[in-house]
């Protein structure tokens, strides 16, 4: 049996963080919507990475609802430590990032939500942070879920 917090096929978000001239992407899956009126939204960010360093010292961000045909960036945006590895130059070289709102950002995705840091908290081994999402647009409905990184083996949970 898995683990309660395994059950739930949840949509794979990347939270594109920016510091300075530079962005940086994760993999986040918990990400809820949790305010329609203002719309809001709750990320948590892993502790030590680049991601919650960016956010120490910015306002905003882009959460990007991956595309199923995405699940390849999986490994690559959640597996390497933008601590350590050029994320910016890897998706620069692949010709994977356009420009939306002033921000660098993947293309092709399902959606995007541009955020603002509203608050943070320490929870865990994660800060949970709540934004407020100033400008969203939607692509498709076709977005990459646990369920296809389980089939494509990029997890096993």
């Amino acid at each position: 049996m898995k683990r309660p917090w395994n059950l739930i096929n949840l949509p794979v978000y990347s939270l594109a963080t920016y510091g300075g001239e530079k962005v940086n992407m994760n993999i986040c899956t918990y990400v809820s919507a949790i305010s329609m009126n203002p719309k809001k939204y709750s990320v948590a960010v892993y502790e030590n990475t680049r991601s919650l360093s960016n956010l120490e010292s910015s306002e905003q961000a882009v959460l990007q609802l991956l595309h199923s045909s995405q699940f390849g960036l999986v490994k690559m945006l959640g597996h390497k430590s933008g601590n350590h590895f050029d994320k910016q130059n890897y998706l620069q070289q692949r010709d994977l990032l356009e420009n939306w709102e002033g921000q660098a950002v993947l293309k092709n995705t399902s959606a995007k939500l541009l955020l603002k840091k509203s608050s943070r908290q320490k929870t865990g081994d994660h800060d949970l942070f709540i934004f407020d999402v100033l400008k969203y647009k939607s692509h498709s409905a076709d977005y990459l879920t646990m369920d296809i990184l389980r089939q494509k083996k990029l997890i096993r949970i």
